[in-house]
């Protein structure tokens, strides 16, 4: 990861904290991109980009490029920013259904599309979208979130199948992650079953390197100690 320069969206979560945090032990250049303000004095090393709504196409190809200018250069894109909610179809709100497509699909997708002019210059360009275990067979409740996510795979598979020999594009799948939101909402969940936002950023940063240049299209399950 040395010297490779990534975006993260989401940087300021419990996930994107974790993985810009990885990121940069590992010598990567990491430009945060986040809805939330930041107050980080921007280095050579690490900068963010706070206040952007991604389901802007102009905000998300504005900060794309930013980055980009900032570091001279793009060789990976980590799609971490996107919204949860619990709703069922019968009695929820249509309106939920719109909602979770622009925060979990149109967001990877107007930075995937900003950045791939920038990571087709890399020689070594990675895109890393964030899919859910839920969305391969959808609980009660969660149908507005899986169908969201279901979009993301389908994004993924059809953007590797176009970006193959130039970029590769990968999703991973998490079950429920160790957040203080999720313990808050699951308080006699086996919290030891979960995944930790640690193990997620060792998987999403693997395939970000180089060692995982023949890996592309994948939708790889994270599913803890289950």
């Amino acid at each position: 990861m040395h010297g490779k320069a990534i975006v993260i969206t989401g940087a300021l979560g419990a996930l994107g904290k974790v993985v810009a945090t990885e990121a940069l032990a590992r010598g990567a250049r990491v430009a945060g991109v986040d809805h939330a303000a930041s107050t980080l004095a921007a280095t050579a090393d690490h900068i963010e980009l706070g206040g952007v709504d991604l389901t802007d196409t102009a905000q998300a190809t504005a900060a794309i490029d930013k980055a980009a200018a900032h570091f001279g250069r793009l060789d990976g894109l980590i799609n971490i920013a996107g919204g949860f909610t619990f709703e069922a179809v019968g009695d929820g709100d249509p309106a939920t259904w719109q909602r979770m497509y622009a925060m979990n699909v149109m967001t990877a997708l107007n930075t995937s599309r900003a950045a791939i002019p920038h990571l087709t210059k890399s020689g070594a360009g990675r895109i890393i979208n964030i899919g859910a275990l839920g969305a391969l067979q959808a609980a009660s409740g969660m149908g507005p979130y899986a169908a969201s996510k279901a979009g993301v795979h389908r994004l993924t598979e059809s953007l590797a199948a176009e970006l193959k020999g130039k970029v590769t594009v990968n999703a991973v799948l998490p079950s429920i992650i160790d957040t203080g939101a999720n313990r808050a909402a699951m308080p006699k969940a086996d919290i030891s079953k979960w995944v930790t936002p640690k193990e997620l950023a060792d998987v999403i940063l693997f395939l970000a390197s180089d060692a995982a240049s023949a890996v592309t299209g994948a939708l790889l399950p994270v599913n803890g100690r289950v």
